[in-house]
């Protein structure tokens, strides 16, 4: 892996300033969204085990959660000892999907400015 990285952003922000989006202000209505939990557990041998744990709802993803996972992806990118991820859910479900009010939300013209935050991105792991 070249530098390291786990998540190579291809030239592209999840924050795209070109359509007027902020990472403050998405994080903000990301957290009216609460719930859940990312936990990520690093094991001597090199592997990391990252849990979505959310299984009231079946392990969706809430906004704490989408904000969550960002900061263990930015853990995980710095883990020098890091050779594998396991990533699975809590209660042997693995996700059921997003909680789609938060994909609502954001999607909304009224929140976007008219554009929608999660057309046109691509993340490769």
């Amino acid at each position: 892996m070249p530098n390291g990285r786990l998540l190579w952003q291809r030239n592209v922000s999840l924050y795209n300033h070109i359509h007027s989006f902020e990472e403050k202000e998405i994080k903000k209505k990301l957290q009216q969204f609460t719930g859940g939990s990312i936990n990520l557990s690093k094991k001597e041998d090199g592997i990391g085990i990252l849990t979505l744990n959310n299984p009231k709802l079946m392990n969706a993803f809430t906004g704490t959660m989408m904000i969550e996972l960002q900061e263990k992806v930015a853990e995980l990118e710095n883990w020098k000892d890091g050779k594998g991820l396991i990533i699975h859910g809590a209660e042997n479900t693995f996700c059921s999907g997003s909680d789609l009010n938060a994909v609502r939300l954001l999607s909304s013209p009224q929140a976007s400015n008219g554009s929608n935050c999660f057309s046109g991105r691509r993340y490769t792991l």
